[in-house]
């Protein structure tokens, strides 16, 4: 008999359903169960509802008692520079004062300024930065975590955060995802030369990643200034001949076409959105890309928020992520993220737990392995204090999960 574990009369176990995105007015359709208990075994999911005789086939040291606790799938943050040296709190000051995010690189900090921290840090500095965010992070409820390299912009800072990822992944509980983002900006050796640039990530760089199996994903930042539209086509369309899956920083500070790019190269996720244009809001929706929306960073910015509302109306499938990162969004507070998609974005509750679940699921391309509560699926779950998953954004900014469970073990509480 394989290793069991039963949770046990849970007042509410809540999920979205299925092993793909959920688009427009499905995000808001959840299954729920109440007094019922999840029987996992061999770390997936074996069965859901209430059967009595389930207690007597676990220990009951390999019980969890629910009692009035709300249960969901555990959290998948999808957009997330967690591998990175330095830090910026001038900068974030700086903003505050006025100073725009481009006003900022120019001064040589933004990314150029963590790119300088990163490549002077070791390995094993990088990873032990690392690994106490993500501690903190599964404390939150997050048991998948999407990591972008970026912030080498050379060949042995590229592969050093990428390899980082890889030793991390397999040295605690939260799985990573690791995305090869080179084309995060234009390094000061290659000021003026973006297409060099580009050329040098895809001949001297990009084929050991593959070859290394260092990174499932390849984003770009396509953005004014950084990397045009037809540099990013240009990257992406060679990336997915390498084997890579592709995501893209899509319309962040300017609506440049990023969203539309997407649509055309049918990419996994288009991520940030602020200035997405409704040609670009329908390319996604028509070709089934997730919206991957990342309010803590506009927040962080004083921008205005993306337009989640009008996203789901028109079909989209909307993740929500963290952005995690040392410079425009120094926050991974799943619990913020939450209130602000809510209250400012104009989700339900709802959709923004299919959001943080399944549709994150599906912006790594997972949705057939996690991101809901369904047997089959691995048991990636999270159980709240409260009774219910109104609870999340009711209980505004405030961490709310009291136990983790990861592959069937529990890791958190």
């Amino acid at each position: 008999m394989g290793k069991k574990l039963l949770i046990r009369n849970a007042a509410q176990i809540v999920t979205p359903e299925g092993n793909s995105a959920r688009f427009g007015k499905e995000m808001g359709k959840l299954k729920q169960y109440e007094d019922a208990s999840i029987l996992i075994e061999d770390g997936k999911i074996a069965a859901v509802g209430k059967d009595p005789s389930w207690g007597r086939e676990v220990p009951e040291e390999d019980q969890i008692d629910a009692s009035g606790k709300a249960v969901l799938p555990g959290f998948v943050d999808s957009h997330t520079h967690l591998v990175f040296g330095g830090y910026r709190p001038d900068e974030f000051l700086w903003r505050m004062g006025g100073m725009s995010y481009m006003d900022i690189m120019n001064r040589g900090g933004g990314i150029v300024n963590t790119m300088k921290a990163t490549r002077e840090a070791s390995e094993e500095e990088l990873a032990a930065h690392a690994m106490d965010h993500l501690k903190n992070m599964l404390a939150m409820g997050v048991t998948t975590v999407e990591a972008k390299s970026g912030y080498g912009q050379d060949y042995d800072t590229e592969m050093k955060q990428l390899r980082v990822t890889r030793t991390l992944n397999a040295s605690q509980p939260v799985e990573l995802v690791s995305t090869f983002l080179g084309a995060h900006a234009v390094p000061p050796e290659y000021a003026g030369r973006g297409d060099d640039f580009i050329e040098f990530l895809l001949h001297k760089v990009m084929p050991d990643v593959a070859k290394q199996h260092l990174a499932e994903f390849c984003d770009v930042f396509c953005e004014k200034d950084v990397f045009s539209v037809e540099q990013s086509r240009h990257l992406l369309t060679e990336a997915r001949k390498m084997g890579f899956k592709l995501k893209i920083h899509a319309d962040e500070i300017v609506s440049l076409g990023g969203s539309e790019l997407a649509g055309e190269l049918h990419a996994t996720s288009a991520d940030h959105l602020l200035h997405a244009s409704d040609a670009g809001i329908r390319a996604m929706a028509e070709n089934k890309v997730v919206s991957t929306l990342l309010p803590t960073t506009a927040f962080c910015l004083r921008e205005p928020f993306a337009r989640a509302r009008e996203m789901i109306d028109a079909g989209c499938a909307v993740a929500l992520a963290t952005d995690f990162n040392p410079g425009s969004g120094f926050t991974f507070s799943v619990p913020l993220m939450i209130g602000l998609a809510v209250i400012y974005m104009h989700m339900s509750a709802e959709e923004a737990i299919t959001a943080l679940t399944l549709n994150g699921a599906a912006a790594v391309d997972r949705a057939d392995r996690i991101g809901t509560i369904e047997p089959g699926k691995q048991a990636d779950i999270v159980i709240l204090h409260y009774p219910s998953y109104k609870f999340l954004p009711y209980h505004t900014g405030i961490n709310i999960v009291e136990k983790v469970i990861k592959k069937g073990e529990l890791v958190v509480g």
